[in-house]
């Protein structure tokens, strides 16, 4: 008796000193203190100087709100577990240890999404969007290419260090709440349960980030884990549902005053000496074959010949200075697949994932198409493994041979990666396949994609004079080895008759004040064949999707009346225009506005200065909104209602012999 009465108070005096807290409650505070943490280091990384007071407080007071309706959604789990529970299982000490435990898995994870969108950030400067979600399908390269760029062991180490010491402090000076639940207040439970998932759903939308103004301020008020679902739901937008629109009829005349007619009434697949001369441009005769090389992650602001000063790229910077240079190209999009759609089916950017990467997206009109029937060998030769972003079905579904690292000899790789083997490597397999397509009786089109300049940015040793791990030393490197390829391509018989095009699928990065900066969209492009062009520039704006026009009427062959792009040698009547996404803002750039259309058919407008591209609000000009609306949503349209299908007519005609230059 008397011993009991003294453990009583010794009991009181032990947990006197421990705060109680429901373990729902610590939860929610474990996550709300990681997240401000987070959006505190990322607003730091920006740097305050990008936004104003006024739009800094609005990112943490919108990102506090979207935190909490994040929170909505995952503590229901836990709050019907504990509804679920027993009041006697409440007060065991198996379900004591046990919250622990499950602390440490949420504390570990949390840490975990802290470390991942700080990467992620440094990546892309966005929260997590569309591009983490095609991450999550693709594991094997991803999953490899994390291994290869970061001390992966040494993070996952420091995480469970931290973990273990902050859940055992937490452990040392709070105590979860064991105390007997009322029926009342399970039914309470249950209906948040409920009802907390429900107006989560009411009170907090992905649009609302928008009211920021800034595109850092925009990104940095939202929560990785509120975007990655949205992206789950926004990954195919319809357009007509979802953006500004206007009557099919009104849309087609716009672009027919445009010069964009996208005739169907092609009967026949015309010779190539059918072709007009005017459709040459500054050529001073037709190329028979064509390679174009897809450079990876690209930005002009690296190359030389277009303003940089560290000596990043002397051979394009050489090539340049002996072709044709682009002055202002524009890419589609951000990602690889949007370049390739651009470069290969010559259409706008539709909203939501890129056609490479969707079903139906084989026998298009696309430049492979088109050629094939001609009488071109076409091929697509990638350095990593083309099921990657669904590369090998669409080049294969579009009349493509398709090459990729599996069927490179294993000798011939001097060095590789989990993202592909090095350029030099690639460039000497598409040779062997260039020189086995000279071999025969047709012109030949092949489009290498290379890999180098993608993290984890490693390629052979002693190759140039900067460190491996870095862009920098990347570019550097893949400049190197395309002036090898090009040294070696002047060896051969075919190389007086090709066309070489040297193009960036998209830029480095993206990020800027504005939803879509211009400058981060500006791209470099050279045509290079120095028996067929005389070196110049090309001042005019052009977009990505005015390549394949171009290629088929330099070439001689039919088609080019299908795409959306324009030859830009010989369309110079029509205003020079680009097209620039980010998945769900589409813009049309023209006239030194930018025309953004964003979901809930909202449309904005920007004066963007030809020299510096810096951005400022502008009134909308109608007529530009109109042509902006009418690209765009027949483009979205015409795939939707097979519109992009490569013309049956076309199919059942054989195809002609090409004529020799």
């Amino acid at each position: 008796m008397k011993l009991n009465a003294m453990k009583k108070p010794l009991e009181r005096k032990a947990g006197s000193g421990m705060a109680k807290v429901s373990f729902p409650v610590f939860l929610v505070m474990m996550a709300l203190i990681s997240w401000l943490l987070l959006r505190l280091v990322l607003w730091l990384e920006v740097g305050p100087e990008e936004m104003s007071v006024g739009e800094s407080l609005k990112v943490f007071a919108l990102g506090s709100w979207f935190d909490v309706w994040t929170l909505a959604y995952l503590v229901s789990v836990f709050l019907l577990a504990s509804a679920l529970l027993g009041n006697r299982l409440r007060a065991s000490k198996v379900v004591h240890a046990l919250r622990w435990a499950v602390a440490w898995v949420v504390v570990a994870a949390l840490l975990f999404g802290l470390v991942s969108e700080y990467l992620f950030w440094e990546e892309f400067t966005t929260r997590f969007n569309f591009i983490a979600l095609d991450y999550l399908i693709y594991t094997t390269e991803v999953i490899g290419n994390i291994r290869e760029s970061y001390p992966v062991a040494w993070i996952l180490a420091a995480i469970a260090v931290l973990t273990s010491l902050i859940v055992w402090l937490s452990s040392r000076y709070l105590r979860f709440q064991d105390a007997p639940h009322s029926w009342r207040r399970r039914a309470v439970m249950f209906a948040l349960v409920v009802c907390l998932p429900w107006l989560s759903s009411v009170a907090a939308n992905l649009d609302q980030t928008e009211l920021a103004g800034n595109a850092y301020a925009q990104e940095l008020s939202a929560n990785g884990l509120f975007n990655l679902a949205a992206a789950m739901r926004r990954n195919e937008l319809d357009y007509n549902r979802f953006y500004a629109t206007m009557p099919e009829r009104e849309a087609t005349k716009v672009l027919a005053d445009l010069g964009v007619k996208r005739s169907a009434d092609m009967r026949v697949i015309h010779a190539r000496a059918d072709k007009d001369g005017n459709t040459l441009g500054p050529f001073l005769k037709r190329p028979r074959n064509v390679v174009m090389i897809t450079v990876e992650s690209l930005s002009a602001s690296y190359v030389g010949a277009y303003g940089n000063t560290e000596n990043l790229t002397p051979e394009l910077d050489k090539l340049a200075s002996e072709g044709l240079k682009f002055e202002r190209l524009f890419a589609t999009g951000t990602r690889t697949v949007r370049g390739l759609e651009a470069l290969s089916l010559g259409t706008p950017p539709i909203p939501g994932q890129a056609i490479v990467r969707r079903p139906n997206s084989d026998h298009l009109g696309t430049l492979g198409e088109y050629l094939e029937i001609q009488g071109f060998a076409t091929e697509f030769v990638y350095g990593g493994y083309g099921y990657f972003d669904n590369m090998n079905a669409y080049f294969q579904g579009n009349d493509f041979k398709v090459t990729d690292r599996t069927d490179f000899d294993e000798k011939s790789i001097v060095m590789e990666n989990v993202w592909g083997v090095a350029d030099e490597s690639l460039f000497d397999n598409a040779l062997l396949s260039l020189d086995a397509a000279a071999g025969g009786d047709r012109p030949f089109f092949m489009q290498i994609m290379t890999t180098s300049n993608h993290r984890p940015f490693t390629f052979p040793e002693d190759r140039i004079d900067l460190p491996q791990g870095n862009r920098r030393g990347a570019v550097k490197y893949t400049d190197y080895a395309i002036g090898r390829f090009i040294d070696e391509a002047r060896t051969k018989p075919w190389f007086d008759d090709t066309l070489f095009v040297i193009v960036a699928d998209h830029c480095a990065s993206v990020a800027g004040k504005t939803r879509l900066p211009v400058d981060k969209y500006h791209i470099p492009m050279v045509f290079y064949a120095p028996a067929l062009l005389k070196p110049g520039r090309f001042e005019r704006l052009v977009s990505q999707i005015d390549v394949p026009p171009t290629l088929l009427d330099l070439l001689g062959a039919s088609g080019s009346e299908h795409f959306f792009g324009q030859n830009m040698f010989t369309d110079a009547h029509v205003a020079p225009r680009a097209f620039v996404s980010n998945y769900q803002s589409l813009g049309y750039y023209k006239d030194d506005q930018l025309i953004v259309l964003s979901p809930r058919q909202m449309v904005e407008a920007y004066r963007v200065d030809p020299v510096s591209y810096e951005a400022e609000p502008v009134n909308a000009d109608p007529q530009l909104v109109k042509e902006a609306i009418a690209y765009y949503q027949t483009a979205s349209n015409a795939f939707k209602n097979g519109g992009l299908k490569e013309l049956p007519v076309l199919a059942a005609v054989p195809a002609e012999e090409p004529v020799a230059n």
